[in-house]
Parts: structure tokens; sequence; C-alpha cells
């Protein structure tokens, strides 16, 4: 059923636009979660639920971790559920409607994975609200850094100056964009903090 709900969701994106990470960024995604094993990831843009459902599984196929999605938009949140309900995975996750730089700050458990993944120019404001909650270490992976550079430049220009950071550009088959590319940073405390 899985599969079959996957395919469904990112026909719905292709068909109306709505922004997804498409296979070949989420199949990275989905590595770096096998990876980091996260006893909590954090989304922050949820849209349907297209990277949500890739990292949901990797979560169920490892026995462990949940996911706190967040998605501004009440009606793209409710396809969302609906679609994590069909693929049978809606007891992972939490599904939260907000301004994400809120309901951020509104987290008191330790999150070990974050991905940025809405407005660009919210990416710092949103890793600002949660930072003091990010375990040492803990795996931040930011999308859109390829079309989106100019945009989030504060935020890149943070990551990449503090934290290991890497990276990785990729082809990719979507209507609206042909490159682009995700980067991984690894959240470490500083002393100095």
């Amino acid at each position: 059923m899985f599969d079959q709900v996957l395919q469904e969701v990112e026909a719905q994106c292709r068909e109306e636009k709505i922004p997804m990470l498409g296979p070949e960024k989420a199949k990275f995604l989905a590595a770096c979660v096998e990876k980091a094993k996260p006893s909590l990831i954090v989304e922050c843009g949820t849209a349907i639920g297209y990277s949500g459902l890739w990292m949901l599984r990797v979560l169920k196929t490892i026995g462990a971790g949940r996911l706190i999605t967040i998605e501004i938009d009440a009606n793209r949140a409710a396809q969302a559920r609906t679609n994590f309900e069909r693929a049978g995975l809606a007891d992972l996750v939490d599904s939260r409607i907000g301004d994400a730089q809120e309901i951020l700050k509104s987290i008191q458990e330790p999150v070990d994975f974050l991905l940025l993944d809405n407005n660009f120019d919210n990416y710092f404001p949103c890793f600002q609200s949660i930072e003091s909650q990010l375990t040492n270490p803990a795996t931040v992976v930011a999308d859109n850094v390829g079309i989106g550079a100019d945009t989030m430049a504060d935020y890149l220009a943070h990551v990449r100056e503090r934290y290991e950071s890497d990276t990785h550009w990729f082809d990719i088959d979507l209507p609206w964009v042909k490159q682009d590319a995700i980067e991984v940073s690894i959240y470490r405390r500083s002393l100095n903090y």
C-alpha cells in the first residue's frame, strides 16, 4: 500500500505543481535518515506529505523514531495526514498546523534530525527557533539550496561557517526544476555558547 500512496502523492504534486523533493532527492533524504537513525525528526514544510512518507518509511523499517511535521496551509496538512494514514504510518507522525517559527519554539524534546523545506527566507529563523533543542550532534538537511541560495543566504552562511556542511547537487526530473541541491550540516554545539 505504501508504494501506491507514494506514487499517487508524487503524481498529484507533479499535476498540481505542489513543491516536493522528487525521487532523486527523496532517496538521498531517506539515506540521511537511515544513517542518522533519529529518535525525533522535525520537518518544516509538509505540503501533502511526500518527503514525510519517505522519512516515515525509514523510521518504520528501523523500528524507532517519529516525525513532527509542520505545515502552514491547513488544507495541505489535512491531505498529508490522510496520505500518512493511507500508507499505514500515521502512528509515527505528529502533524502540526501553523507558522513554523512559532511551533518550533513550543517543541521541548531533543531533536536529532531537522528538515528545512519551507519558504527559503524562513530557513534561518526556523533554525534559530529550534537550535536550543538540537542534539549534539544533530543532522540538519536544507532542501532547495541550488534554486534558493540567494534567499536563504543568511542560513547558508551560518551553517557553512560553523558546522561540517556539504552541498549535494542533483539532476531532477520535475516540471518546475531540472537541477537543485541539498545542504547537509552536522550541528555540533560550540564550547563558546
